[in-house]
């Protein structure tokens, strides 16, 4: 199978589905990886791509050692505005989707979730729902939404849709490729016991694991599927 994974920023794709995508290609499925915002440049007081070109650089090639753990086929890096992606149209993200949609004719998509803290993960999601919508001939058959640690959790109980699994994916032979992918974003990792630390992200996943009996999981929210 063909599988996309769409992502906000470096780092996402392994905290919500890097299990999930280390299973798929052990499987022999194909997996592409596309992440829309560059990262970062929230993290001043003005967005300065110039300025911070090292770090942005340095994330890049992270993500594809990240990618080249997880046995990724293709990684392909836009550079929306960090932690901005509401100032954007969501024509203009839904546009660069469906391209990757025709290029790619996945049968599988990842993505986030809708009630994030985080407004370029709620925006993304916005995106692949209208640029997946259920046109005659799409090859999207499995539509799936992840959490990520330090953002899905954070959200207030009433502000939002809360993430409430009803899908899971056994990651317990994949789980140490996930952390390893993780142990390479060191510069987005934070010490335990913050959520996204190495740490917390493995009690995640043997607590998602243990809530439908198996080692570890990563949990999703079924969008849609069609069953032929």
């Amino acid at each position: 199978m063909n599988i996309l994974i769409v992502a906000a920023h470096p780092d996402d794709e392994v905290l919500g589905c890097g299990g999930a995508i280390a299973k798929h290609t052990q499987q022999g499925d194909i997996v592409h990886v596309l992440i829309l915002a560059e990262g970062a440049t929230s993290r001043t007081p003005q967005r300065d791509r110039k300025k911070l070109q090292n770090e942005l650089s340095a994330l890049a090639e992270v993500a594809h050692q990240a990618s080249e753990i997880l046995g990724v086929t293709s990684l392909t890096l836009h550079d929306f505005p960090d932690n901005r992606m509401d100032s954007c149209d969501l024509l203009d993200i839904t546009k660069v989707i469906e391209q990757e949609i025709v290029q790619y004719q996945p049968e599988i998509i990842y993505t986030h979730h809708i009630g994030d803290v985080n407004i370029d993960h709620c925006r993304i999601h916005q995106a692949v729902v209208t640029a997946t919508r259920p046109m005659p001939g799409s090859t999207v058959k499995t539509l799936l939404f992840f959490e990520i640690a330090s953002s899905t959790e954070w959200q207030t109980p009433g502000s939002a849709p809360a993430f409430v699994p009803n899908w899971f994916v056994d990651i317990s032979e994949t789980l140490s490729l996930k952390l390893e992918a993780l142990a390479a974003y060191e510069s987005e990792m934070r010490p335990w016991p913050h959520a996204r630390s190495v740490a917390a992200l493995e009690h995640l996943a043997r607590w998602r694991g243990a809530s439908v009996g198996v080692e570890a999981a990563e949990a999703f929210i079924l969008g849609r599927r069609v069953i032929s």
